[in-house]
């Protein structure tokens, strides 16, 4: 039996295909030069260092999309080498700040797409933010029936989403 974790990948591109930022894992991809526009933009809202810049990004997508060090950094760098953005030493901090050049790149970028990243899936948004919240709240709380309920409560807990998984279907079987 495949580990949890795994469930879904090996289709590379069917579970995700068409749901934007809001259905991927954390940590999602995203297309060649969505990174680049996505810092752009939030940076030329405010500076900020890189772990700020990742939190900032998680936040417009409520949630949905969280980029890795792995992407946002060496972005950055790019960004500065090309002059888009610059650095500066804050508070013992490599604190990012677009440049005017940085600026109109990223107007430029937003008008030809139609608005920033987080806004584009915000349109085909149809509450997958919402429901990856309502299921990590829904797990948080499982786990703490787990940890430290009797075995009624877990009893009980397991009828509740049993029964919650029933509704699920027959509200879809109504329509």
């Amino acid at each position: 039996m495949r580990d949890f974790r795994e469930q879904g990948r090996g289709h590379r591109g069917h579970r995700h295909e068409a749901e934007g930022w809001e259905g991927r894992r954390r940590g999602g991809r995203m297309r060649r030069g969505d990174i680049r526009t996505a810092l752009l933009a939030i940076l030329a809202e405010e500076p900020g260092h890189g772990y700020d810049v990742i939190q900032r990004l998680e936040e417009k997508t409520s949630g949905a999309w969280r980029p890795s060090p792995g992407s946002v950094y060496p972005t950055l760098q790019l960004l500065e080498d090309e002059g888009l953005v610059r650095s500066v030493e804050r508070d013992g901090k490599r604190v990012f700040e677009v440049t005017d050049q940085g600026r109109e790149e990223a107007t430029r970028r937003i008008e030809e797409a139609g608005g920033t990243p987080w806004e584009i899936a915000g349109r085909n948004d149809t509450g997958v933010g919402e429901f990856r919240n309502a299921v990590r709240q829904l797990l948080v709380a499982s786990k703490q029936v787990i940890a430290s309920g009797n075995q009624q409560q877990v009893e009980r807990m397991l009828e509740i989403l049993k029964q919650a998984r029933k509704e699920i279907y027959t509200m879809l079987a109504e329509d």
